[in-house]
């Protein structure tokens, strides 16, 4: 005896449309467990996982009413696909994409806390040219120059700049605020200070390039 699956034209096109969508998670599963394993190029990789997105938003677009939700059609399928439903579902860009992104994000906040720190090294020494000695106009100069330091992950925790910058802070921490630094004090500061930016702008990636 013949069993069907469909009772009509419509029906055997809705299932063929879920064997083409499980089809793609399955494909996408093993593509991105490729991936993981280094077995396949980044860029072959990138090409099949466009693809792949591709068929899938089309074909999920098709299904929206038969199929609301992927992650309920894989469960009932025990599709066992947790990577696929990330790829396809959550992030729907291939993982090259999304790492290119997040190195992209990364290197635009570094260099906006690069530009701070230059910032604060050229206003801290200039402040000294100026005869700005009082403990209440140095000390928020390098408490500032000492945070936007600390933001910056590229340098080590020992590196120069950091090192002093805490050293006088802790220096002009035990005096008041109404006191100045001694005309020698102001002379050795502006040497740290000129120092540890030579050190800092040596420290950056590609310097003097």
């Amino acid at each position: 005896m013949e069993v069907k699956l469909w009772n009509d034209k419509r029906e055997r096109e809705m299932y063929d449309n879920f064997a083409e969508l499980y089809a793609i998670i399955k494909a996408t599963e093993r593509l991105e467990k490729a991936y993981v394993r280094d077995i396949i190029a980044p860029q072959e990789y990138e090409l099949e996982c466009q693809k792949l997105i591709a068929h899938f938003k089309t074909l999920a677009s098709t299904l929206k009413d038969t199929v609301p939700s992927i992650e309920r059609f894989a469960d009932t399928y025990k599709m066992e696909c947790p990577a696929a439903i990330n790829r396809l579902v959550v992030s729907g860009v291939p993982a090259t994409v999304e790492h290119r992104a997040t190195a992209a994000a990364s290197a635009s906040t570094s260099a906006a806390i690069v530009a701070e720190c230059v910032q604060n090294f050229i206003t801290s020494m200039d402040s000294l040219k100026l005869n700005m000695v009082a403990v209440d106009q140095v000390h928020p100069l390098l408490s500032d120059l000492y945070a936007s330091l600390n933001k910056l992950t590229i340098l080590p925790p020992d590196f120069e700049g950091k090192t002093k910058m805490k050293e006088w802070i802790a220096r002009l921490s035990k005096m008041g605020a109404a006191d100045e630094l001694t005309e020698q004090q102001a002379r050795q500061l502006h040497f740290d200070l000129e120092s540890s930016y030579n050190s800092f702008m040596a420290a950056l990636p590609n310097a003097g390039t």
